[in-house]
């Protein structure tokens, strides 16, 4: 087992006895009575956004931020009221002086405070706080600790015909990758023929080479039709094209074909964002896809403007500019912050409404569309949302009358809502930021977001989940981190060779 409980700097000799239940309850008041004056004193305080990025650079070597930034859950429940870990941080920060601090203090004392409660143990679980932050455990939960399996000793099962649970078993690797890409189980003269060969795992893995080209992987309602639901988001209710719902809007069956495609055929995973072609399916003799590039008008002429892709290929950035993407995301909004948000959080990982990957952006937001988000209480989200959201504003979503085109690129259509109630919506740019990088437009955004680490470690994830079935445990951290930069490296973004490497992983080969 991989032992990250010790990583970065030594921990105490031991941990300190369990506390008893009386005890815990004290601790626990003590918290709610320490952020309760927190608040008091400082009533206009809120979380601050810049927080996850100042955790990152005391501790760059954490789970928490390789491919990622920590959410602010790590140290609130719901911002500003801070857990029982924020509790003792606040009362480290900065002691003294008078509150709300501004961000240049907070960023000053951060660090500082940081380092005073690393030796604590603030949920009692028997590991400090610097152990959990280096990990990704919670701090405030004793339940989410890290790996307890230090110092254990693996014994090879008695019975010969058992799996070997010490190491990687080629059996049970294979019979897995067997349910898992081929939808079936081996049969016993497949058992046999696998430990005829001199070298079994390379007859698993031209298993897998086999079975990732089948139905069961790749056809229509196939796996990875099923890993793409939550990207798309189907509703069959308007559902254009082969069984068309009551209200057709669009073909979803266009965003299943090119993320199937993407992922399939030794191809580059990337091209899920930066995609400027469409692809069709054939379902017979068996499934495949064909990539096509065709303009709007031909591609109207092709299969009618009821499925036709209506933004020019020069236009495209793959999943996130298709005709369904466009009319379900984007609809009638003026700023579609529901766009850039499922973007956000399909492609790169990151769930805005769950206070994860906030990365604010000086001087916003600016509230162009009159929405209020400006305010206190909502400013500290949409300091990273709203310019995320800007490259997004000049593609159609339903189109809201005047003639415009629906889910097709218009950069003038942030004119046609202006209005009394907003003055100033003309004024919204194009331009925006992502992940810190200020870009000029939609395909700016959608490569830098399709080069970066959040991307490769939210594809690989996806993956890992399904064929582990579980998220990496503290004990798979690093196994798993190596993983994903090798798919931007050794893999080259492709993800059937990922894939093989994974099937390797003790995660995954280990009884």
């Amino acid at each position: 087992m991989h032992d990250t409980s010790s990583v970065g700097r030594p921990r105490r000799p031991s941990p300190r006895p369990p506390a008893t239940p009386a005890e815990r309850r004290r601790a626990r008041l003590l918290g709610h009575l320490v952020a309760l004056l927190a608040l008091t004193a400082a009533s206009s305080a809120l979380a601050m956004p810049a927080a996850p990025a100042l955790v990152c650079e005391s501790y760059p070597s954490s789970a928490l931020c390789t491919g990622q930034l920590p959410a602010c859950t790590l140290c609130h429940t719901t911002p500003p009221v801070r857990n029982a870990f924020g509790a003792e941080l606040e009362a480290a920060l900065a002691p003294g002086e008078s509150r709300p601090l501004t961000a240049e203090a907070f960023a000053a004392a951060l660090p500082d405070a940081l380092a005073a409660v690393e030796s604590g143990d603030t949920d009692d679980d028997g590991f400090t706080n610097l152990d959990e932050l280096l990990v990704g455990t919670a701090l405030d939960d004793a339940d989410s600790k890290p790996s307890a399996g230090d110092g254990l000793v693996c014994e090879d099962p008695k019975e010969s015909w058992a799996f070997d649970v010490c190491d990687r078993d080629p059996a049970y690797t294979f019979a897995k990758v067997l349910r898992d890409t081929c939808g079936r189980s081996p049969t016993l003269a497949e058992i046999d023929e696998l430990y005829a060969f001199a070298d079994p795992w390379q007859h698993i893995h031209a298993t897998l080479d086999t079975c990732v080209q089948s139905e069961y992987w790749q056809g229509k309602d196939g796996v990875l039709w099923q890993l793409a639901h939550r990207k798309i988001q189907p509703s069959a209710s308007i559902k254009a094209g082969e069984n068309a719902g009551v209200v057709p809007l669009a073909d979803y069956f266009d965003d299943y074909n090119l993320f199937v495609y993407t992922q399939t055929g030794d191809r580059d995973a990337r091209e899920l964002l930066t995609a400027q072609y469409m692809v069709e399916r054939s379902d017979s003799p068996s499934t495949s896809y064909q990539p096509y590039t065709r303009t709007v008008l031909q591609d109207v002429a092709a299969r009618g403007t009821g499925v036709a892709q209506l933004v020019a290929p020069e236009r495209r950035a793959g999943m996130i500019t298709t005709r369904w993407f466009l009319m379900t995301k984007t609809m009638f909004t003026q700023v579609p912050r529901t766009s850039a948000a499922q973007a956000y959080r399909a492609y790169l990982g990151m769930d805005i409404a769950k206070l994860e990957g906030l990365k604010p952006v000086s001087a916003e937001p600016i509230d162009y569309d009159a929405k209020g988000v400006a305010q206190t209480e909502c400013a500290g989200c949409h300091s990273t949302l709203d310019p995320l959201t800007y490259p997004f504003t000049r593609y159609e979503g339903l189109g809201a009358g005047n003639g415009a085109i629906p889910a097709s690129y218009n950069p003038e259509r942030m004119e046609r809502f202006v209005s009394d109630a907003t003055p100033d919506i003309g004024d919204t740019p194009e331009a925006g930021v992502v992940l810190g990088q200020e870009v000029s437009n939609l395909l700016e955004w959608a490569e830098v977001a399709a080069n970066s680490d959040e991307f490769a470690r939210a594809t690989v994830l996806d993956y890992w989940k399904l064929l582990v079935g579980v998220e990496p445990g503290p004990s798979d951290n690093d196994r798993f981190t190596a993983l994903w930069q090798a798919f931007t490296s050794t893999h080259d973004y492709r993800i059937n060779r990922m894939l093989h490497e994974l099937i390797e992983t003790e995660a995954y080969s280990v009884p």
